[in-house]
């Protein structure tokens, strides 16, 4: 129970800093600011979606993560285009980029210098609880963002969904509990993200993914995240009726994050293993 307890705090305390940092930020660049950015200087979003459900293939979507609350440091040299450059070429389908700076060591910087040197979308992985966050993901160039069922009611969820859209941005709505899952779908969420890793003790379950995976309608896109460790762990997943993967600490915490990335795509991308 103490575990679980500090864990909690932990997430709360993440939120409650989020909202913190959004309200000072908002009165520092408003969001007509935003919204003139996102007319006049962004380049239109890439297709997130697509991406993710491309037939016969393992879609995975690559995180870019230098640290998390629960592990620490998890890659010391991260150089985010760098990393990003080199996780496309192994074959991810997008990307993740964490943006939460006082938990995370992340920044918006990293997710624009991604998006620079890639073709490929980019989710902004962060804490979303307010619009003004949605322009200013969009403003940074991001091609969708996280939405976590369990930090937002039902009217928040349903409203960032929606402004998503109007950007032309479908967000990732991730679930961890059949109770979360049925409130993404009644928000009317399209993609659809189940974490392994339960945020109240940080504990990792591939069981999670495999009992709810028949509780998401096929119209969804189906996402597994956390805990995924080797190319049987995706298709076993697959099977189950996921069509990508959101992939962080393990292809992070290796030597070589492309080589990582390619074992765990071996045999569908067998082409790439000798590099």
């Amino acid at each position: 129970m103490e575990s679980s307890s500090r864990s909690k705090n932990i997430l709360e305390r993440i939120v409650e800093a989020r909202r913190a940092s959004v309200a000072h930020r908002k009165r520092v660049l408003p969001d007509v600011a935003l919204q003139l950015a996102v007319e006049k200087k962004v380049a239109p979003p890439r297709d997130f979606p697509a991406a993710l459900a491309r037939a016969g293939k393992i879609n995975i979507i690559s995180e870019l993560k230098k640290a998390s609350p629960s592990r620490g440091v998890i890659r010391e040299e991260y150089a985010p285009a760098v990393l990003a450059a080199s996780l496309e070429e192994a074959g991810a389908a997008a990307l993740s980029v964490l943006t939460e700076e006082d938990f995370f060591s992340g920044s918006l910087g990293d997710l624009k210098e991604a998006s620079r040197v890639t073709k490929i979308p980019i989710l902004r992985k962060d804490f979303i609880v307010d619009p003004w966050q949605v322009w200013e993901t969009r403003a940074a160039g991001a091609d969708s963002f996280l939405l976590i069922a369990a930090v937002l009611n039902d009217a928040e969820l349903r409203e960032l969904l929606e402004l998503g859209r109007a950007l032309k941005m479908e967000a990732l709505v991730e679930v961890h509990a059949r109770e979360e899952l049925e409130r993404a779908l009644e928000a009317g969420a399209r993609i659809i993200g189940v974490n392994n890793r339960d945020l109240r003790d940080f504990q990792v379950h591939l069981e999670t993914s495999l009992g709810l995976a028949d509780a998401i309608p096929e119209e969804c896109i189906a996402v597994t995240e956390s805990g995924l460790r080797t190319h049987d762990d995706l298709v076993r997943l697959q099977r189950a009726g996921f069509d990508a993967f959101l992939i962080g600490e393990h292809v992070m915490q290796s030597a070589d994050p492309a080589v990582a990335l390619r074992a765990l795509l071996a045999p569908a991308n067998a082409g790439h293993t000798a590099a």
